[in-house]
């Protein structure tokens, strides 16, 4: 038991968040591989490591994507969980605070 704990302590510290997700609407494009293409999404909330979507298309678990995020341009994503027309992704790098800020403010 206390090695499982060790094991994962490390990625609680690093994945601590001032704000965890932060709660935003705004649209987005996404260009996805496996025959996708480029379609809209809306972004439904976000953080320095990734954020869920509302989409047109399903998505699938694996996939990687790229979202044209404003203020910021395309960022690569890969997506951990996908449930019909909703999706969470992680960002392949980390978004910067001030980024995050920007959308937050404009998009809340």
């Amino acid at each position: 038991m206390s090695m499982f704990a060790a094991e994962f302590e490390p990625a609680q510290m690093d994945g601590r968040r001032r704000s965890p997700r932060a709660p935003v609407s705004f649209d987005a494009r996404l260009d996805g591989q496996g025959g996708m293409g480029r379609t809209l999404c809306k972004v439904v909330d976000i953080s320095l490591h990734g954020c869920r979507l509302q989409t047109y298309s399903a998505m699938t678990r694996g996939q990687t994507i790229w979202l044209n995020l404003p203020m910021i341009g395309p960022v690569a994503a890969n997506v951990m969980w996908a449930d019909d027309y909703v999706a969470g992704c992680q960002f392949r790098t980390p978004l910067s605070e001030e980024a995050v800020a920007a959308l937050t403010e404009r998009y809340a």
